[in-house]
């Protein structure tokens, strides 16, 4: 917003909108130049982003302007602090050759769990249907906190990535109205008009071009906004804020899967295990693992179980009473959760769900299988992490095994966002696949090694000695899957 520059009417107090070649007294406008303040940059930057193409220079080549794919995010409310929020995420600009379905990934402290995955799907029309994203909050110190959005595009031919991170401002929970509005929402304004000191301002907005303006008037100031739009409507907002962030496309490597040794299931092996730990920490990566008997012929669940008693594993017995497919863990937006699919029933925290009732997981949380009979597999849940849930027995079998179930190529980012786990979860090291692998991150530095069996490592941290590396969940036993593993149906 440019004051009058009329030189024959220099006392004109009248506001112009720019691009408007007369103000509101009908004194014709120069056209104005930037006057080498913030905000005259940033329109001059603004209108040579926006407006139509220069022409080309007089050596005949013109750099193109760079076009970014924008992230539009609305409906942010600062004045919401201590609650539950609710951002709408839109794409716009997006190459026309991506694929019809992109994810994105968020990560923030504010989101639960610490990050949370969903999906753009494209419409017939090539808009982008939107997304809502929920966070809090509540118990966060007032300030500033990141969230990194990164949104992936995969179709048979390639994978494109891009990326951008924005801040969310939470305010101080006692902070007045007024505060918040001057401290956040009035910085978000594109036209700025202040009259003080007994001046008096005039704002005259005609239709046709879209403004965010702020009056203000102090010290025996008089400010006049006039809105009149003919032709169409005004629309007057004052609670939420939106923006537009550019996404900044990642080159990804030409070459394919960089891991040295791919797969979906591992396991590490102790072979002297020490002070409590167990002899096998068997690693899963899967959206959707399955717990179920132990069978040396086609089993049907992935992860095998049997009952343990003060003699050690009893791959009959009382394991009978546990169905090929007992219990699924799955992740979702918000987490994961368990649900029961058996005959023989599944008791959380000793309450039975009800079959195919999925509960979430929580730190802390004990999975008894099954509910009729007590003891035959007792576990519980030692940590709820953002990309994966690891899992203890705590029955005869608790020095035998372990369980850590990861989201498959996902990278949990670095430094991990903060999770509850029990001492024993805490203990053990922090993995994570990625690549179609599995990898060790040494939470010290950030060091990334990938796993493969290799005689190397005793020297990653955390890792105990004696301990090797195996592509398979149970090295012990010769498991043979044909093609009729997995079904669905319990025995």
């Amino acid at each position: 917003m440019n004051k009058c520059c009329n030189p024959d009417h220099p006392h004109c107090t009248y506001w112009v909108v720019p691009g408007e070649s007369t103000c509101a007294g009908g004194h014709a406008q120069t056209a104005p130049e930037s006057d080498g303040s913030s905000f005259g940059l940033l329109n001059t930057m603004r209108n040579a982003r926006t407006g139509p193409p220069s022409a080309p220079a007089a050596s005949g080549y013109s750099a193109p302007a760079r076009v970014y794919p924008q992230l539009h995010i609305s409906g942010f409310d600062p004045r919401a602090a201590g609650g539950r929020q609710s951002l709408k995420m839109e794409l716009r600009g997006m190459p026309q050759d991506c694929a019809p379905s992109l994810s994105i990934c968020l990560r923030s402290e504010l989101i639960p769990h610490g990050a949370l995955q969903q999906q753009f799907i494209r419409s017939v029309h090539g808009d982008w249907r939107p997304v809502f994203v929920e966070f809090s909050s509540r118990g966060k110190e007032h300030g500033q906190y990141q969230i990194h959005a990164e949104i992936v595009s995969k179709d048979d031919s390639a994978q494109r990535q891009w990326e951008c991170t924005f801040v969310i401002l939470v305010p101080r929970v006692d902070a007045s109205l007024n505060e918040i509005h001057r401290t956040f929402l009035s910085t978000h304004k594109n036209v700025r008009v202040m009259a003080d000191d007994a001046a008096i301002a005039r704002v005259s907005a005609q239709g046709g071009n879209t403004m965010d303006i702020d009056v203000t008037a102090r010290n025996a100031g008089i400010a006049h906004l006039d809105l009149g739009a003919p032709p169409g409507k005004v629309d007057v907002g004052y609670s939420t804020i939106a923006w537009d962030e550019d996404l900044i496309e990642i080159e990804q490597p030409r070459s394919g899967p960089s891991h040295p040794h791919p797969t979906l299931a591992a396991s590490f092996i102790n072979a002297a295990p020490e002070n409590g730990a167990c002899r096998h920490i068997r690693l899963f990566a899967m959206e959707e693992v399955a717990f179920g008997r132990f069978e040396l012929a086609d089993p049907e669940a992935d992860v095998l179980l049997h009952h343990f008693s003060a003699d050690g594993p009893d791959c009959a017995g009382l394991t009978r009473r546990l169905s090929g497919r007992h219990a699924v863990i799955r992740r979702t937006r918000n987490g994961f959760e368990i649900e029961d699919v058996s005959r023989y029933g599944l008791l959380l925290d000793g309450v039975w769900p009800g079959k195919n009732k999925p509960v979430p997981l929580r730190t802390g949380m004990k999975i008894e299988m099954s509910a009729s009979i007590k003891g035959i597999v007792l576990l519980e849940v030692s940590a709820v992490m953002p990309h994966g849930v690891i899992l203890h027995r705590i029955d005869e079998g608790a020095r035998a095994e372990c369980f850590v179930l990861l989201a498959a190529d996902t990278h949990p980012g670095y430094p991990l966002a903060r999770h509850n786990a029990l001492p024993k979860a805490a203990t053990l090291p922090l993995f994570m696949h990625h690549q179609g692998g599995f990898w060790h991150i040494d939470q010290l530095t950030g060091k990334e090694t990938a796993l493969a069996p290799t005689p190397k490592q005793e020297k990653l941290s955390r890792i105990p000695a004696h301990t090797r590396f195996a592509s398979d969940p149970y090295p012990e036993h010769w498991i043979v899957r044909s093609g009729a593993a997995h079904s669905p149906a319990a025995a």
